[in-house]
């Protein structure tokens, strides 16, 4: 469980593809502290930890399942690649986002982005299928990170993202065209779930 508020920017230092997809990615995290079994969540995605080390800086590799490469933009990670990474969340840690359980439900594309004030304000188009999840001041997480949403319209929704978020995660690298791994509200799920059950 996380809460979409991010703690590092890691880097994809290499790729294999073996049976599924290992990934190697440096962080600033002490990785004497990432026990092997961990769960972190890479751009939103929860990823279990299958090796770490420190040489020539700390990192830790991850294995991908295709169903994970298939729903999420992982496909599209290259060497270099950066990516907001969040560890679990432990009893007793500040709620600052909201709860986020780092299984991605489909991918976002940014279609617009426009200044703000010191602000940028990012629409998104979601999947058709996702779109009836999203509401106007509900959370989503997008890349793993918290945000709340200003305005739906269809398929298409808008966050503002202000300077502090861009400068602690990736989001000032962003452009229209990129693919953001988007993850509905566990509650708007719930909901939705109830509904159709009583509809029957």
């Amino acid at each position: 469980m996380f809460t979409g508020i991010v703690t590092d920017i890691g880097e994809v230092v290499a790729l294999e593809k073996k049976g599924d997809l290992r990934a190697r990615i440096a962080t600033a995290y002490r990785v004497d502290g990432i026990d092997i079994g961990a769960s972190i969540a890479c751009d939103g995605c929860c990823l279990t930890v299958v090796a770490t080390g420190e040489e020539p800086r700390g990192w830790f590799d991850v294995d991908i399942s295709a169903e994970s490469v298939a729903k999420t933009n992982i496909g599209a990670w290259t060497v270099g690649h950066r990516i907001n990474l969040e560890r679990a969340l432990k009893v007793g840690d500040e709620l600052g986002g909201h709860i986020v359980s780092g299984h991605v439900d489909g991918v976002a594309e940014i279609v617009a982005m426009k200044v703000e004030g010191d602000s940028t304000r990012f629409t998104f188009r979601a999947l058709e299928a996702l779109a009836g999840f999203i509401a106007p001041k509900g959370s989503v997480a997008l890349n793993g990170t918290s945000l709340t949403v200003n305005e739906v319209d269809g398929a298409e929704f808008g966050v503002n993202i202000i300077p502090h978020t861009k400068e602690v995660t990736t989001w000032g690298r962003a452009k229209v065209g990129d693919r953001i791994n988007l993850e509905i509200d566990t509650l708007a799920r719930y909901v939705a779930r109830l509904r159709d059950w009583s509809a029957r």
